[in-house]
């Protein structure tokens, strides 16, 4: 009996209600799928959030670092800006003293120039009224007669001068001052030389000399000149006596040589020679007394 009531009970169980759990199982299904899918949203959330915080945080300490450094770069081009118009000043109060310095050097160096230009106005003045002072007639007859006393003393050497002539009537020299009182004269060329030793030929304008020996006691020496080639030995020459040699072609145009000193194994003298002559000479002819 009892089964068949309990059977009977359960016949008796309604439809809706196995609808309404049904349902009930759904709807919580599905609430927790939608709990569930809001939560991990809520989380994605969070995360997003937490970052994008310290993106902020990271930008923000950035920011900060850049508006320190900002500062301090501000604060480093004031302090220059400080220091550069305190440098400014001085050299504004340096150059305007340099520009009065200037100026007072100007000035000074304008009123030295005035003076100096004034000096000499008047020292030109004295010297031209000194000068027209004393060129006066007299001291111009001075003058005059001082030119013709050198004239005279001129004209005197000259004659003392023609009575030391040679054959051919060219003036004889007999030392350096007479050599340079020839040159004076301008008549002819002349080249003075030393030979010093014998049997060591030595060139002397266009002929080559070679001293052979000397006679101290007689004043006399024995030498060999070389003319273009062409040897000659002059022997037992006197001082101050011309031995003579021409250019080519030529009888009237000749050199001298002359030796007026000797000493041991040394000859002093000087070789003269035309004016026009022409630059080598070909031969070598001696004459003498």
């Amino acid at each position: 009996m009892t089964d068949e009531y309990s059977v009977q009970d359960r016949k008796e169980t309604p439809g809706w209600l196995m609808a309404a759990l049904l349902l009930l199982a759904i709807v919580s299904i599905a609430g927790f799928g939608l709990a569930w899918r809001d939560q991990a949203r809520l989380q994605q959330l969070n995360q997003d959030y937490a970052a994008q915080f310290k993106t902020a945080q990271q930008e923000h300490v950035q920011y900060t670092e850049s508006n320190i450094a900002l500062q301090q770069q501000l604060a480093k081009a004031n302090d220059a800006a400080t220091a550069l118009r305190s440098d400014v000043d001085v050299v504004t109060r340096r150059l305007r003293v340099t520009q009065s310095e200037l100026t007072s050097a100007r000035t000074e160096a304008a009123k030295a120039r005035e003076e100096a230009n004034q000096q000499l106005e008047e020292m030109g003045t004295a010297v031209k009224s000194e000068l027209a002072t004393k060129a006066t007639s007299e001291q111009l007859s001075t003058v005059t007669g001082d030119v013709t006393a050198v004239k005279v003393d001129l004209d005197t050497t000259k004659n003392d001068l023609r009575m030391a002539r040679s054959e051919l009537g060219t003036l004889i020299a007999r030392n350096s001052d007479d050599i340079t009182v020839l040159r004076r004269l301008g008549e002819r060329d002349y080249v003075e030389f030393t030979i010093q030793g014998k049997k060591k030929p030595q060139l002397v304008g266009p002929i080559t000399v070679e001293l052979r020996s000397v006679d101290i006691k007689r004043n006399k020496f024995t030498v060999a000149l070389v003319v273009d080639d062409l040897r000659t030995e002059k022997k037992d020459r006197l001082v101050n006596e011309p031995v003579f040699f021409y250019p080519r072609g030529s009888k009237s145009q000749a050199g001298e040589f002359v030796v007026n000193s000797v000493a041991k194994d040394k000859i002093t003298g000087y070789i003269s020679l035309p004016k026009r002559a022409p630059a080598g000479a070909t031969s070598a002819a001696a004459t003498g007394n």
